[in-house]
């Protein structure tokens, strides 16, 4: 348990600490035609876009600061021509906010298959537990003054049990009856 939590902790300090290029929080982003659609090579097809993603400031953010310092020479003084073609937006967004969110949930999908590990675990303790003190008592009044006060701190600490196992076995014997009458009668209960 605690060398998963150790893992959770490790993850999410290098989730933070890691940043790429492409994972600013503020960039410019262009779609442009392929080159082959102002040079008239046939190398690549007229329909593929390419993506051109930088950090510059906003005020950069067009043809002129991001596309043609990367390929101006391959255009060959075509600028004029390609740069109308190009679409240039500028993203700003908040990557630490994205990081959290992600750990916690994360978090809670961790918190939930441990939570779900642990009542399988539990579900064949308390019916074994359950089936195997199960008693029929016909007369509770003289059972409860022959044993005393004894008897007494043990149903209080089986009760519980008692009660959740019997409430479980109760759905499932209406689950049971439900099926047979749903399948086997086409009725439903009320």
């Amino acid at each position: 348990m605690r060398e998963i939590l150790a893992l959770l902790c490790i993850f999410s300090c290098c989730v933070f600490l890691s940043q790429a290029q492409s994972y600013d929080d503020k960039r410019c982003k262009c779609i442009c035609p392929s080159i082959s659609s102002v040079t008239n090579s046939t190398e690549t097809s007229h329909m593929a876009r390419i993506m051109y993603i930088t950090n510059v400031p906003p005020k950069k953010c067009n043809c002129d600061g991001v596309i043609l310092p990367r390929i101006g020479r391959e255009l060959q003084g075509k600028e004029q021509e390609f740069c109308p073609r190009c679409e240039c937006k500028y993203e700003n967004r908040n990557t630490g906010i994205i990081k959290v969110v992600v750990i916690i949930v994360i978090w809670v999908i961790s918190i939930l298959v441990i939570y779900m590990a642990f009542l399988i675990i539990l579900d064949p303790l308390l019916n074994k537990r359950i089936k195997g003190s199960y008693q029929e008592h016909t007369n509770e009044d003289d059972e409860a003054s022959a044993a005393g006060p004894m008897y007494h701190n043990m149903s209080l600490r089986g009760n519980v049990l008692n009660r959740v196992g019997h409430q479980q076995d109760k759905w499932k014997k209406q689950v049971k009856e439900q099926r047979r009458n749903i399948y086997d009668r086409h009725t439903m209960l009320n």
